[in-house]
């Protein structure tokens, strides 16, 4: 990496991390933008160490965004893509948020797993039931994101890799260890704000099965020099598209077999 990129690099990643401080809106001037994946993922390891710094806890866990054909193709990319989930983020059942320490928060509807072993780079490249073997518990969850009001008309799989994917956090349903019982392509997910409904969908919806994505993100990271770790979560996409809350609202998801979890935003 020459010094202009490593300047750009750091720059970048000083930027989305005092936006996400300061709850300002999520812009990067022409100069800081990464210019292709592997500088997007150099930013988003950057942030990371802002995060570990600045008090965010321990990586926990990670979320797969891009996990479908119509949002690969509005961001010009053809496979997902990941970001990082620090503990302070993690709550469990339901949990109460406050909008004002977001720009603008949403909520989506996963299928979350728990793993139960490493899976390192000796095991891969990684299939579905490679992975199954290492998930330890499934569960509903609510991803909590923030796109900091970001124009989506200069939008770009690097500029999302570079944000950690919007992550903001996770909202974890029980855990349902005797899972394998499950056909997880063919679960329905349904998301409700108050008693409407705001979505639905399956496990198949996330490329086609969620331990495909799983397997996907480990071979990712496992090309990048990292790895999934016993007791991560992972959140394997949603089934649904993303809704954006107020202040007042409670969104639900509730996954067939797997039980829900609850997000209110106040």
């Amino acid at each position: 990496m020459d010094t202009t990129e490593s300047d750009r690099v750091a720059g970048a990643a000083r930027q989305f991390y005092d936006h996400q401080i300061a709850r300002r809106r999520c812009a990067l001037p022409e100069a800081l933008r990464p210019r292709d994946l592997a500088e997007g993922y150099a930013v988003q390891d950057r942030l990371h160490a802002l995060y570990a710094e600045g008090g965010f806890g321990a990586l926990a866990g990670w979320k797969i965004a891009l996990t479908t054909r119509v949002m690969q193709e509005l961001v010009g990319v053809d496979h997902p893509c990941e970001g990082a989930i620090f503990s302070t983020g993690v709550r469990r059942g339901r949990a109460t948020v406050p909008a004002r320490d977001h720009v603008r928060i949403g909520g989506e509807a996963e299928i979350a797993v728990r793993l139960g072993r490493d899976l390192p780079a000796a095991g891969a490249p990684y299939d579905r039931d490679a992975v199954a073997g290492a998930v330890a518990a499934c569960m509903a969850a609510v991803e909590i994101v923030d796109d900091g009001d970001v124009d989506y008309d200069r939008f770009d799989a690097p500029f999302l890799v570079a944000a950690n994917g919007f992550n903001r956090g996770c909202v974890l349903g029980p855990e349902v260890t005797g899972w394998r019982r499950l056909d997880l392509a063919a679960l329905r997910g349904r998301m409700t704000v108050g008693d409407e409904l705001v979505g639905e969908g399956s496990g198949a919806d996330v490329l086609g099965h969620p331990l495909e994505a799983l397997a996907w993100l480990a071979n990712s990271l496992v090309g990048r020099g990292r790895m999934l770790r016993a007791g991560e979560v992972v959140l394997t996409g949603s089934v649904v598209a993303t809704r954006w809350l107020d202040p007042g609202e409670t969104l639900t998801v509730v996954i067939e077999g797997l039980g829900e979890a609850r997000l209110e935003i106040v």
